[in-house]
């Protein structure tokens, strides 16, 4: 998913860096550079790990809302992650995740992410209309080295859409996340970006599931400028967590403060293939990874 992302946004920014020049002597400041490009793709896979681990904590405390014909749960976190046993009060529960130098779809976290929730748990009328709000919050929370920080909500519902009719688990992220890394660098990001799980869901099993992703959502970089990244629910960013490269489908757009770049990631094929539009012109083709 990321992986593919990361290297389209490559192709990004090597014509912004070509076509960014103007009167303006500031536009450098303001250009998309490579370190942007692999801070945003680091960025995508924290909040992707942080989605799968909210829930994951959440269908343990309300196994039976997993979308599953039994109401057993079987955790997908592992081993070396430790769920604390539910704090409850007459209007709430909270549950504590600590992980210790932990893999969890090829990442490393640490720290602890603290999600609650409001009592009562919500019914399936309930997901199937104005969904469940899960809170999180992080302490001392690392992403692959990546300190992250933030207090924000999932809204999780099990429904019909206009991606599949059929119910299936969706996921509204309320993003509101600061990214301090290594270097000192620091990146914020703001929006909102809305995950379905349209296929394989309910089974446990990570590397099978089939995910369509829209979002709009804004980075604003150490220099103080930004640039927002908007995938439309009407061509969605297509997750086949089977294909070597995992996004095989959709349109992404993202728009600087001088040019505009769209994106295409094709018609499903598990390829490295894509084609690039800047400033609505010819679309060119690319390959991303080996």
């Amino acid at each position: 998913m990321n992986t593919k992302k990361f290297l389209g946004m490559i192709a990004v920014v090597a014509i912004f860096s070509l076509t960014g020049c103007s009167k303006d002597s500031s536009s450098e400041d303001t250009t998309l550079t490579s370190a942007d490009a692999v801070a945003s793709n680091k960025m995508d896979k924290a909040a992707n790990d942080i989605s799968d681990v909210v829930e994951d904590v959440y269908l343990q405390e309300n196994p039976s809302t997993a979308g599953r014909s039994t109401a057993t749960y079987l955790s997908v976190l592992p081993a070396c992650a430790s769920v604390s046993e539910a704090t409850l009060t007459s209007s709430s529960w909270t549950r504590t995740v600590t992980f210790a130098n932990c893999s969890f779809n090829g990442n490393t976290l640490n720290g602890q992410i603290i999600v609650s929730g409001a009592l009562p748990l919500p019914t399936a009328e309930t997901l199937a209309t104005t969904g469940y709000t899960i809170n999180y919050q992080f302490v001392n929370f690392t992403h692959n080295g990546i300190l992250i920080e933030g207090n924000r909500t999932i809204t999780r519902k099990f429904a019909g859409s206009q991606l599949l009719s059929s119910n299936h688990p969706i996921h509204v992220m309320d993003m509101n996340m600061t990214a301090t890394f290594p270097n000192g660098s620091v990146y914020h990001r703001v929006g909102s970006r809305t995950r379905e799980l349209v296929a394989n869901f309910g089974d446990g099993i990570l590397n099978n599931n089939i995910y369509k992703v829209f979002q709009s959502i804004t980075t604003t970089r150490p220099n103080g400028s930004s640039h927002s990244h908007v995938v439309l629910a009407t061509a969605p960013l297509v997750f086949d967590m089977s294909c070597q490269y995992k996004l095989v489908s959709g349109v992404l757009t993202i728009t600087g403060p001088s040019h505009t770049a769209v994106i295409d990631y094709g018609n499903g094929d598990c390829d490295n293939t894509a084609t690039i539009s800047v400033d609505g012109g010819a679309a060119t083709s690319f390959v991303f990874g080996n």
